[in-house]
Formats: structure tokens, sequence, C-alpha cells
């Protein structure tokens, strides 16, 4: 009997990443590209939503939300559902996916309600069928209270608190805290076990230690338990790929933050440049009112000049100027009040950018120390790709493993590609020197085959090999 696997990560940033992830417009190493057909949207969009991170925004938008949303307030918590890998298998054999996928569906309906399942997808291109689900933390009722701790004054008299108008507990809220207490994050698994036991999946040891690991952090483990260097290439491969895509993803976010801040203080200093326009147009007005020549023109030409002055005074167009000024000083405190925010934003993720780059750069150093071949692997296999192997060939390769081949090869140095019918690909370590390595096609060098197949053809044009060829000594291909 195996154990289910619910997982919730809240995420406050832009959901782009994960969006192209789920979708498989970005393509992990994990992921098989020939079964991707077989993946399902378990949830239907909106009528103009095309997408999971459309269909976020439309639920917060139609929500009824009274208070607006804060840049760095979570608005969807990740869920990823599935069982130990046995088990999965054993689901997808007896044909019962589809119930298991239903059965899925309905607990996150009834457990979060209905409209805040915004996307669902089934994954079947990775080793262990799962579900990748969005809850849009959409909440009723009163909000939580933090149980506060007695003063010892408190059993004095004191004066009766000021009350003040409670607002509708019934109205909707975006709020992760509500939805992701411990004791609801424990509730969730009790649930979601007691909706999967019919698939003979229990619940996990309560208070396990176990946890969570990233992408990365799997392929690094994976790669230090391998103990045969032709094992683990493939690994050492995923994970350098995961952590370059780690590091593309920290300088977009980083770049949006910068173009947001750049955005927001041009639209300060428009919007300081507004203000200190209405304010001198404002202090002119006041001016002209206060002057002597002003109030004894009233005094003596009498009430039409004084009506005259209460359509300066008090017009609606004073008023539309005292109102708009308020309202600038609150547009501009607002902006200072976000820019503030982007500034501190900014400041976090490029620390956490240059954090995750030191380590990332003392793990490539670990690699390049412990497994001295993996940067020349790395380079053939490049190598490879460019004369005419497919990547998962050159992976092949670069593992050791001997590969059948039929197609067509490049040949920088003729210009020309061959073609290769059914024939032995390997690499083999070289004997010139420490880290060489040589590769063969049926046991011929590379370079060698590429002047075989050159003389074939000129042969075949009947140009007279002997007298043309040099006589050029084959030193193989060096990398």
């Amino acid at each position: 009997m195996g154990y289910v696997v619910l997982h919730l990560d809240k995420s406050p940033g832009n959901e782009s990443a994960m969006t192209d992830h789920i979708e498989r417009k970005v393509i992990h190493p994990n992921v098989d590209p020939k079964r991707i057909h077989l993946n399902k949207e378990l949830i239907p969009f909106p009528d103009g939503v095309n997408n999971r991170t459309e269909a976020i925004e439309y639920r917060i938008k139609n929500a009824g939300l009274t208070r607006q949303v804060g840049k760095n307030q979570v608005q969807v918590i990740r869920f990823m559902l599935s069982g130990t890998l046995e088990d999965m298998k054993w689901i997808q054999d007896e044909g019962k996916l589809d119930e298991w996928c239903r059965d899925n569906i309905d607990w996150l309906k009834k457990t979060y309600d209905e409209e805040n399942v915004v996307a669902a997808t089934l994954h079947l291109d990775e080793q262990t069928p799962h579900i990748h689900a969005s809850i849009v933390p959409i909440v009723r009722g009163e909000r939580r209270q933090k149980p506060q701790r007695k003063k010892p004054e408190d059993n004095q008299e004191q004066k009766p608190k000021r009350q003040y108008k409670k607002k509708n507990p019934n109205r909707p809220r975006l709020c992760c805290d509500d939805v992701m207490a411990k004791q609801k994050l424990i509730e969730y698994q009790d649930s979601y076990a007691e909706a999967m036991a019919k698939y003979g999946l229990e619940r996990g040891v309560k208070g396990s230690e176990a946890r969570h690991i990233t992408l990365t952090e799997f392929y690094r483990n994976q790669a230090v338990e391998c103990k045969n260097l032709q094992e683990n290439i493939g690994l050492l491969l995923a994970q350098e790929e995961a952590k370059q895509q780690s590091i593309q993803e920290l300088r977009r976010k980083e770049e949006e933050a910068k173009e947001k801040s750049r955005l927001a203080e041009q639209l300060k200093q428009k919007k300081e440049s507004e203000l200190k326009k209405t304010e001198e147009n404002l202090s002119q007005v006041k001016g002209e009112l206060k002057t002597e020549e002003l109030k004894n023109k009233v005094a003596d030409v009498g009430s039409n000049i004084m009506e005259g002055i209460g359509s300066l005074v008090g017009t609606s167009k004073f008023k539309r100027q005292q109102e708009e000024i308020e309202k600038l000083k609150h547009e501009k405190n607002e902006l200072q009040a976000d820019i503030e925010g982007l500034t501190e934003k900014i400041s976090k993720e490029r620390s956490e950018h240059q954090q995750e780059t030191r380590v990332l750069k003392a793990e490539i150093v670990k690699i390049n120390d412990w497994l001295p071949d993996v940067p020349t692997l790395i380079k053939w296999g490049e190598y490879c790709e460019r004369i005419g192997f497919s990547k998962n060939q050159a992976r092949d390769i670069i593992g050791m493993k001997p590969l059948r081949f039929t197609g067509e090869l490049y040949s920088n140095e003729h210009s020309k590609r061959f073609k290769a019918n059914d024939m032995e690909i390997r690499l083999e370590r070289g004997t010139e020197s420490q880290g060489s390595f040589r590769l063969l096609v049926d046991r011929i060098g590379l370079t060698q085959w590429f002047k075989q197949k050159y003389r074939e053809f000129q042969e075949a044009i009947g140009v007279n090999v002997k007298q043309t060829q040099e006589n050029v000594k084959n030193k193989g291909i060096r990398r």
C-alpha cells in the first residue's frame, strides 16, 4: 500500500514561468518529449481565457473583491497531487486514471470552492503520473484572530474600547493565510488520503521530517548517489540545464522589477510636475483675492464685482482645483509607497539572485573537482549535435554507450554532409593524453571516416585522387 502525495506551494510572484512549465512551453530534462501529447487539461478555461496565468487573473478580477490586491500578495496556491510511483503505475495500467483524475478534481472543488479551482493539468510525460492544480485563495467569513496573551493589567478595570462598525464577514477576501493555516494543512492531508483510499493510497506519517525537494536538488542528489561516470553523465547535464533555467528566470524577474521601477519613477515625476503646476495656479488665484486693489473694487463697485469674485472663489472651478490637488497628493503618496515596495523587492530579488549564483558556482566547482571529465564530455555532446546527432543520441554517445546510426553527418573540413547507413558510433578514451576522447564510426576515427567518404565522392565525380590529394597525417579531433 503506497502513500498519497499532496504538495502545496504559495506563489506571490509572476506565474508566467510556472505556466510555461506546466503547459510545456519550456521542456525540462525529466520530461519525455515523445509523451507530451498524452497530457490533459482537466479544468476548462472561461471564454476569452487562453492559459493558466490568465485564468488566475480572471478569477481575481471577477471575485467581487472590495480591496485592491497588493503587489506582494499571494494570488495563487500551486498544488501537486500524485502517489507512490508503483501505485500510480498500477492505477494507470488498470485503466483507472480517468476516475482518479475526477476524484482529485472533486476533492479540490469540495475543499477550496469550485470557482477557486482555476486550472488543473494531468502530466503523463514524466516518470510518475501527477496533477498540477492552481487554486486562487478567495475566502469568506471572519478573519483568523491571533491568540493574545493575557496581561496582568487586564484584570484591572479598563475604559471600554471604542466600538467600530464591523465589515460584512461574508464579503470575499483574497487571503492565503486562511487557506494555508497549519491546522488546515493537516486537515487537507487527512481528507485527501480518505478520498484516495479506494486506490490503495494512504496518508503519510504525521510529523514526518520528509520534505519536498526542488528539481535542481533532485538532480544533485541523484548525481552524488551515482558511482559510475557513465550512469550520472545524463543526470549532471540535466542538473546543469535546470540550474541555467533557474538563473535565467531570476534574471528575467530582476529585469521586470527594474522596468516597473523605471515606469513608476516616470509616473511619479509626471504627477509631481502636474501637482506643482496646479499649486502655482492655486497660489496665483489666492494672491489675486488678497490684493488690496481687489478689496477696494469690491467696496466701490458693489454687487457686480462681488458676483465676479463669487464666481472666482465659490465656483466649482476653485473647488475642483482643491479636489484635484488632494487627489494628486494621494496619488503621489501611493506612488511613493509603490516605489518603496518595488525598491525593497528589487533588493531582495537581487540578493537572492546573488546567493543562488554563488551556490550554483560552488556546485559547478565541485562537479569539476569530483568529475573532471564532465566539461570535456559536455563539449563533445555539443559537437555531436552540430554534426548531425539528435540531443538524445548525443547524450548516449557521451555516456559511452554504443549507438547504431543511420543518417547524415556534416564535415566542417569538407563543408559537406556524408551518409551513414546503420553504423556503430562510439566515444572512447584516447591514448594521447589524460582526459582525451576519440569519436569512432565503425571503429574508425571520425576524421579518417570523413576523409574516406570525401575520397569516394571525388572518385564518383571522376577526380584522380592520387594526383590531387595531399598526404595529410590524421591528427584526430581534439576538443
